[in-house]
């Protein structure tokens, strides 16, 4: 009888600290896959692509032409650039981008240092009550 308890009070402990501590591992914030129609302009697609010339996105993907030339998104349309007669001396910037984490810029990196450790915190705490637990049944089971 005592072997059970035993077991079941190893399997819900385990459980618990699975359940609580499960979130508070660090998890990979990949950024979603992504292809051309993500995109508006080709030199958007192309910075993409510039960033991570392995092309895990597949933004260099020519359909049909048997290579691929570095060049990204060849379909997407190009920026209209203004010719002007006259040369500035101020560099021209490019436009903000706009689709922001979903176009791969910025976003979180991971769980912040006081998010692991609130998930610690509750996995250590889980802990403790279900061995609280579990000495409170032996003793109450002990005493009759």
């Amino acid at each position: 009888m005592k072997g059970r308890i035993r077991i079941r009070a190893l399997c819900a402990t385990a459980i618990t600290v699975v359940v609580t501590a499960g979130p508070a591992v660090q998890v990979a914030h990949a950024r979603g896959d992504l292809d051309c129609s993500d995109f508006r302009f080709q030199e958007d697609a192309q910075a993409e692509f510039n960033r991570d010339r392995n092309d895990p996105n597949d933004l260099d993907d020519d359909h049909g032409r048997g290579r691929d030339d570095d060049i990204a998104c060849e379909v997407l349309p190009r920026r209209v650039s203004p010719i002007s007669p006259v040369s500035s001396p101020l560099p021209t910037m490019s436009p903000l981008p706009t689709r922001g984490v979903r176009g791969g810029l910025g976003g979180s990196s991971g769980p912040s240092d006081f998010e692991v450790a609130v998930g610690a915190g509750l996995a250590v705490g889980a802990l403790g009550l279900t061995v609280g637990y579990v000495v409170y049944r032996r003793r109450l089971g002990s005493g009759s």
